[in-house]
């Protein structure tokens, strides 16, 4: 049974979250608090799976108390259930909070939050893994893209078109652009996948905030792990990210569908970022076992981090809100035959444009894997593979 922990200093509050969560109470153990203090005394006594607080409270506000849950007790997913917000107090809590919702909330809105966010850590296995992409905030920036973005905000005539641009072109920003935009603080009626857009939603101000203020986006200096090119791995990604579009659109899907398969091309590695800018030794590792023991990427992260970066990706673009198919998209990537969806999807194409994208441009050493023909031939689509090679070979 998950348990969840409610905060907020209003006791009716409390007793309406206590009504609308009254249907799960076999699936879950719900404690209530009325203050920070209070909360952090009962996270003290055993252990919680989700908080779900207020941000605007006397003495210890929602931003104080997710960051001594981050600091004390970093496998609780972090959820601000909070109204009347203003753009700042949004803007400081984007690095310690993993979804924002807003007052009144649809109670099945605040169910499925909490429902996905039960499911998503079942999804990384290995604890310290789990762990380490709960207390991730940010994504660094490459180190070019960085100083583009920081030369037009200090520019006096900036574009937002430019720096939705520049934007759209990196892993890191895009990644956090897309979680704050999609949350409930700005209450738009549809999902945005286009990173571009995303931060023309945000607004010049926003982003300043986030670059200047918060150093949402931080510089990803270059790797000195042998081996391993942040450029590369960018290169990788964002041609992964145009083959997977292509290929949605060679199949005639939606407009929607065509861009999410370019979000989730471009993602699809986010998981290395992870794993390389926090836990850099045994990267260092992995990159040595492929090459002694000439075994594939994905196996020698099994057998050092006991766990890949598929699924650290896709449990870290989860937690962030971020749309099931493309999670979806992130956590099959290598194996899409685990997939429970047997049809055409994100996952189909986000598999065969990595496979073509490692062809052209691997991300590392190591990192090629084969087409999972079975799975092709389970979908009745074998004979769409040339097809989808040769539409994407004419772009490299």
């Amino acid at each position: 049974m998950k348990k969840i922990l409610l905060v907020d200093d209003e006791p009716k509050v409390l007793q309406g979250l206590q009504r609308m969560l009254r249907s799960m109470r076999h699936e879950w153990d719900t404690e209530f608090a009325t203050s920070g203090q209070e909360a952090l005394e009962i996270l003290a006594k055993s252990p919680f799976d989700v908080i779900v607080t207020d941000m605007r409270m006397p003495g210890m506000d929602g931003v104080r108390l997710l960051m001594e849950v981050m600091k004390k007790y970093p496998n609780v997913v972090r959820i601000i259930l909070s109204g009347q917000t203003d753009q700042e107090a949004f803007l400081s809590s984007s690095g310690i909070m993993h979804q924002f919702l807003s007052k009144p909330c649809d109670t099945e809105l605040l169910k499925t939050a909490i429902t996905r966010s039960c499911a998503l850590q079942d999804l990384l296995k290995n604890e310290s893994l789990k762990n380490l992409v709960l207390q991730t905030g940010s994504l660094p920036s490459l180190s070019e893209l960085y100083s583009e973005i920081i030369k037009e905000l200090q520019s006096p005539n900036a574009s937002m078109e430019k720096i939705g641009q520049i934007i759209s072109k990196d892993i890191g920003m895009a990644t956090k652009t897309l979680q704050l935009v999609n949350s409930a603080f700005y209450g738009l009626r549809r999902r945005i996948s286009n990173a571009t857009e995303a931060a023309v939603i945000l607004g010049l101000n926003s982003i300043k905030v986030l670059v200047l203020s918060y150093n949402m986006f931080s510089r990803l200096e270059h790797s000195k792990l042998p081996g391993f090119s942040p450029d590369t791995l960018w290169k990788h990604s964002m041609l992964v990210g145009a083959f997977a579009r292509q290929i949605a659109r060679v199949e005639n899907y939606s407009a929607k569908m065509i861009e999410d398969a370019f979000i989730a091309g471009m993602l699809h590695d986010l998981g290395k970022l992870v794993l390389l800018t926090n836990m850099p030794d045994q990267y260092n590792k992995k990159i040595n076992l492929i090459q002694e023991k000439g075994i594939s990427n994905f196996d020698a992260e099994l057998e050092i981090f006991k766990g890949t970066h598929a699924e650290v990706g896709a449990f870290l673009i989860g937690l962030w809100g971020i749309t099931d198919t493309i999670v979806e998209a992130l956590a099959f990537h290598h194996n899409p035959g685990k997939c429970p969806a047997k049809t055409f999807s994100l996952v189909t194409a986000v598999h065969v444009a990595n496979v073509l994208g490692n062809e052209t441009c691997p991300s590392e050493v190591g990192a090629g894997s084969p087409v999972d023909y079975d799975y092709i031939a389970e979908l009745g689509l074998s004979e769409r593979l040339s097809v989808w090679r040769e539409s994407c070979q004419k772009m490299a």
